[in-house]
């Protein structure tokens, strides 16, 4: 790996070097660097680009990382992803995109995820999108997650874009199980003239199921965002959406929460907030030294984490 290769996977995966146990790490269309064992292994795909990941059951307290980095332009990548985890087990997945076009061309990458979760596994999944490249470039980002829940099984979804991503159409599909749990946290920054498109569609199909879907974002300059849930509740149920938006100088933010309960035991709740930053808070901030981009930075940092 190179210095911009070794600054990519720091950057969306906090890589600082080859990663100890099961890993694959993939660069411009190839696999650049893997690893696995029994309990977690990685088996590339034959008949498409990707990689089969399989958990053990049982298997806890390990970590396995999944980036993906492209250093060329007028590069399109696409990789299908399935992640077997077995019953009973708990472990982390840090996966997340990092482009560098050096091109005033498109570079794209469009990971398609399915996870089949076994009863009362658990997984805490981390995707971090980053961006980057010479003035005009397009940094371009597509990726579908597919999510089926069995009994008792939790995912936990945190999914970080927080700069220099052109265009971004993220979609999310899951189907929840008994007594499963589904919870996203999406943190998103846009500027310039960037575009980024959420769409959420979770079915709660079984007794007892649970969604809790938080996104907060921050529009900057003139760029656009927009925000779909469809949350279906199909049993005695909870889902709970939440969309929070922060809107600076030209740009702008659509949130469009549904709701379908088709069950008298299905509770839905779903919120969505647009607004400026208040005034009080800049002005506190500045009266302890800051300048007011200073202060309006470190309003958006906490609104964020």
């Amino acid at each position: 790996m190179d210095k911009l290769d070794r600054e990519l996977l720091e950057k969306i995966a906090d890589l600082h070097g080859i990663p100890e146990g099961s890993f694959n790490i993939r660069k411009n269309g190839e696999r650049l660097a893997a690893s696995s064992d029994d309990e977690v292994s990685i088996v590339q795909k034959t008949d498409k680009p990707g990689i089969d990941i399989i958990v053990a059951a049982g298997v806890k307290g390990k970590s396995v990382h999944i980036p993906v980095i492209l250093t060329k332009g007028g590069f399109h990548d696409t990789v299908y992803n399935d992640f077997f985890i077995g019953a009973d087990s708990d472990v982390t997945i840090v996966a997340g995109c990092g482009i560098h076009n050096p091109s005033k061309g498109e570079a794209e990458h469009d990971g398609v995820h399915t996870f089949h979760l076994a009863p009362n596994s658990r997984v805490r999944y981390i995707e971090r999108h980053y961006g980057e490249g010479v003035k005009g470039s397009k940094r371009v980002f597509d990726p579908v997650t597919v999510v089926e829940l069995d009994e008792g099984a939790v995912l936990e979804m945190e999914t970080t874009q927080l700069g220099g991503v052109t265009y971004t159409d993220r979609r999310t599909d899951a189907v929840v199980g008994d007594g499963a749990k589904l919870i996203v946290k999406e943190k998103l920054l846009t500027s310039g003239e960037e575009k980024a498109i959420s769409r959420f569609r979770v079915e709660l199909k079984g007794a007892e199921s649970t969604c809790d879907i938080v996104s907060r974002s921050v529009a900057r300059d003139r760029s656009s965002q927009e925000f779909y849930s469809d949350v279906i509740g199909e049993n005695s149920c909870f889902g709970h959406v939440e969309c929070d938006g922060i809107i600076l100088d030209g740009a702008r933010i659509v949130s469009t929460p549904q709701i379908d309960a088709a069950h008298p035991d299905a509770s839905l709740v779903h919120e969505a907030a647009v607004g400026k930053i208040a005034g009080e808070q800049l002005v506190k901030l500045m009266s302890l030294g800051l300048t007011e981009k200073e202060a309006e930075n470190t309003v958006i940092k906490g609104f964020l984490n």
